[in-house]
């Protein structure tokens, strides 16, 4: 059973979870069920994809693109009869995953000291240039045995604690030549239930570069010679060259639970770094929330009182006295706007259905996270993070069809045969559009990330077969319902708009709103963009889901404030401002990712940098769209309270 840390849960979820232990006690969550396995037994030892990854000598991630294991450049053994893929999750697939059978013989309690995989395996000059070239691009192996993936030991400088970095290097570069490994090291940790049964819960490999390796004796023996560890594996990129692949298998015995085996895995980096930014972004939101709240509220509170006084007595009772004087009737404020505040802005057809489709990403980001905060998006099930993100947000298209329609229906709009095929479209086709772009120079590039056409038929279909009928039996319910009277009269007439100055004018508001929301959450996005990038496991839910509620308190809370000065300055056009407003942090976003691509990552192809360009300014669009919506209905909450507070004939 995946374990649950509650140290690295917040103090509310924790006991959330211990209430809730004794309805989860008895069973096992899907995909992470134990294996028991008896002396001798085969234990399957799966492949997967090769991937780029950082080093101890270059912390650089120098490629986008993994490629199949059994890629003929490389000269894989494959098993007797041709590897056979592994079923695997629609989250999986999408993340380029590739599992297949291997010839490995792995027998519990069984140790091996030098074995060949298969026969020599020769490789053309032209396999060579392409193996070396992975070599010095920092590629890694991906192995799985019994759902544990194979890794390296690695010790964090900061913390002198080890833990197991998934994957292992296909070679390494010294002198400036690449060598190739060759030779694998198995160490395979093994915890005993009961008596002659066992359990895997680690697994460990070093790979080593062995020249003169041969294979002894024929048939089905595969014993084979180890060469001289003196003597490294290199390819010749002028001649061919042979290669021997041999491993050595070590069983050890552990102390360490199926419960927990992943302990060793889940390595969290810099954590004094998370708290620290956390605390501060925190304490920052609490004190800008108190300056909103306590400005706002006597600010507001003040010229609610005069405003409502002044409606009481009437404007011809002050002439000729020195109330006027002393600020009873003011010739500025948010109250001279009350007739055009409600006024449907331009193009309320495409802000609705950005709401909506907001609204529908919110729901899924918000649900996906709570899910993964009290473990049931278990690591050992391979892509179910990103399956669930699927299914919710295909499952939440009725909210998004709803809110659009709703929203819609609050600015007067009369185009409803277009919101109804707008808003299950316009934002999932953009993204599917530039996704199947990308995915075609991945395809090129002959890559195994590369998603297949039928995966991508299969995205369609529910879709098209799930969300497209949600989203328009959610338009269709908010269309029927009544709609709600806004608090105060539109005039037939608009109302003339003073030129803005300064930070109301609506590019320097935006920077100015945009760049809180982002400070509170660029500490963890860099962790979200060193597991991508890096083929790393992100499981610090915790900590995103702390950022998560700072993200959208942040967002409401000065994009109030920013619609509030815009009101007093009698500029009636909220709706867009804030939504663009909010929204703004996701030009933070991206310009962040333009960094951390100068700072980390150093591609050697021009597609690389056009995969990397292309996915950072669909998140960010994404991102715009959730963001602007939590500005959006923070907003909409602020001006029907204040203008619901005024008492007007």
């Amino acid at each position: 059973m995946l374990p649950l840390r509650l140290d690295r849960l917040p103090a509310g979820l924790a006991l959330f979870v211990l209430s809730a232990s004794p309805l989860v006690s008895a069973f096992y969550l899907p995909g992470i069920t134990p294996t028991n396995y008896n002396n001798g037994d085969l234990v399957q030892l799966t492949v997967n994809h090769l991937t780029p990854s950082q080093s101890a000598r270059d912390t650089h991630v120098r490629s986008v693109f993994s490629f199949d294991y059994y890629h003929r450049a490389f000269h894989f053994c494959p098993p007797e009869g041709g590897p056979e893929s592994i079923s695997e999750s629609l989250g999986s697939i999408l993340f380029g995953d590739r599992i297949q059978t291997s010839p490995f013989q792995l027998h519990m309690n069984v140790n091996e000291t030098c074995k060949a995989v298969c026969d020599q395996q020769v490789f053309e000059p032209r396999e060579a240039k392409f193996v070396n070239r992975r070599i010095w691009q920092n590629f890694n192996l991906n192995w799985l045995v019994d759902g544990l993936p194979a890794g390296q030991r690695y010790l964090d400088p900061k913390t002198n604690t080890d833990f197991y970095q998934p994957g292992f290097a296909l070679g390494e570069v010294k002198d400036e030549q690449p060598r190739l490994n060759n030779h694998y090291n198995i160490y395979i940790d093994q915890h005993q239930v009961r008596r002659d049964q066992y359990r895997v819960v680690g697994i460990l490999v070093e790979p080593e570069s062995l020249g003169e390796s041969k294979r002894v004796g024929t048939g089905d023996d595969f014993s084979a010679t180890c060469g001289n560890s003196g003597v490294a594996q290199l390819l010749d990129e002028r001649v061919q060259t042979s290669v021997t692949w041999t491993y050595s298998v070590t069983w050890r015995p552990s102390t360490t639970s199926f419960a927990t085996r992943w302990d060793k895995y889940l390595h969290v980096y810099d954590p004094k770094i998370h708290w620290f930014w956390l605390v501060n972004s925190a304490v920052v939101v609490m004190f800008l929330i108190g300056m909103v709240s306590t400005i706002l509220a006597r600010t507001l509170r003040k010229d609610i009182k005069r405003y409502n006084r002044l409606d009481q007595l009437g404007l011809d009772d002050f002439s000729g006295t020195d109330d006027v004087e002393d600020g009873v009737v003011e010739d500025s404020g948010w109250k001279l706007v009350h007739g055009d505040v409600f006024r449907p802005p331009k193009y309320s057809l495409a802000l609705s259905v950005l709401v909506g489709n907001g609204a529908q990403l919110f729901t899924m980001a918000g649900f996906t996270i709570a899910f993964a905060v009290v473990g049931f998006l278990s690591p050992s099930n391979r892509g179910s993070l990103a399956t669930v993100m699927i299914l919710l947000y295909t499952f939440f298209g009725f909210i998004g069809g709803y809110v659009s329609s709703r929203v819609y229906k609050s600015f007067n709009g009369t185009k409803w045969k277009q919101l109804f095929i707008w808003t299950p479209s316009a934002v999932p086709a953009l993204v599917f559009g530039t996704f199947f772009l990308l995915n075609l120079f991945v395809w090129a590039r002959q890559s195994s990330g590369a998603v297949p056409f039928t995966t991508m038929l299969v995205i369609v279909g529910i879709w098209f077969v799930i969300s497209v009928p949600l989203s328009i039996a959610g338009s269709w319910l908010g269309f029927k319902q009544p709609q709600a009277d806004a608090p105060v009269r539109t005039n037939q007439i608009p109302r003339q708009i003073p030129p803005s100055h300064g930070y109301l004018r609506p590019l320097p508001s935006m920077l100015l709103v945009g760049v809180l929301p982002f400070f509170a959450i660029f500490v963890e996005l860099y962790f979200v963009m060193n597991s991508l990038w890096s083929s790393r496991i992100y499981y610090m839910f915790g900590f995103l889901f702390l950022s998560f509620g700072l993200l959208v308190v942040t967002s409401a809370a000065v994009t109030i404030m920013m619609v509030y000065f815009v009101l007093c300055a009698e500029n009636y056009h909220w709706q867009w401002r804030a939504f663009a407003s909010s929204g703004a942090s996701a030009g933070y976003v991206f310009a962040y990712s333009l960094l951390y691509w100068a700072q980390m990552l150093k591609f050697s192809s021009f597609t690389g940098g056009l995969l990397y360009l292309g996915y950072s300014m669909l998140i960010s669009f994404l991102w715009f769209v959730l963001s602007g919506t939590i500005g959006f209905f923070a907003c909409w909450v602020f001006v029907h309270r204040i203008y619901g507070s005024l008492k007007i004939d």
